[in-house]
């Protein structure tokens, strides 16, 4: 994709994913990179990032003989996520009357 994935953009998406459930992070990664052109490198901080900004929360569970990592959406979280929501339609509304001569779609 030629677009540019933005901070927000990507939190927005992270939030969205947790929000159908908690999830282990290479899962959540996978669901993000299936729609959005991202590295796992790109992503990990912007977990640790709404986690300590109190948007998710963080557990372990053991696995096979180890640890994995699952973050599951905070009251917090859901808040901004329809926060991101409202903005996002706001922002594509703007965007889609230039692109299409103020023509909806």
């Amino acid at each position: 994709m030629i677009f540019q994935t933005g901070a927000a953009l990507l939190e927005a998406c992270v939030l969205a994913v947790l929000s159908r459930g908690e999830t282990y992070g290479y899962v959540l990664t996978q669901d993000i990179k299936s729609v959005i052109d991202v590295s796992e490198s790109t992503l990990y901080p912007v977990l640790r990032r709404l986690q300590k900004d109190g948007l998710l929360s963080a557990f372990d569970r053991p696995f096979s003989g180890r640890n994995r990592r699952y973050y599951a959406l905070t009251e917090t979280g859901a808040d901004a996520l329809q926060s991101y929501r409202r903005e996002w339609a706001a922002y594509k509304k703007s965007i889609n009357q230039i692109l299409h001569g103020g023509v909806e779609e």
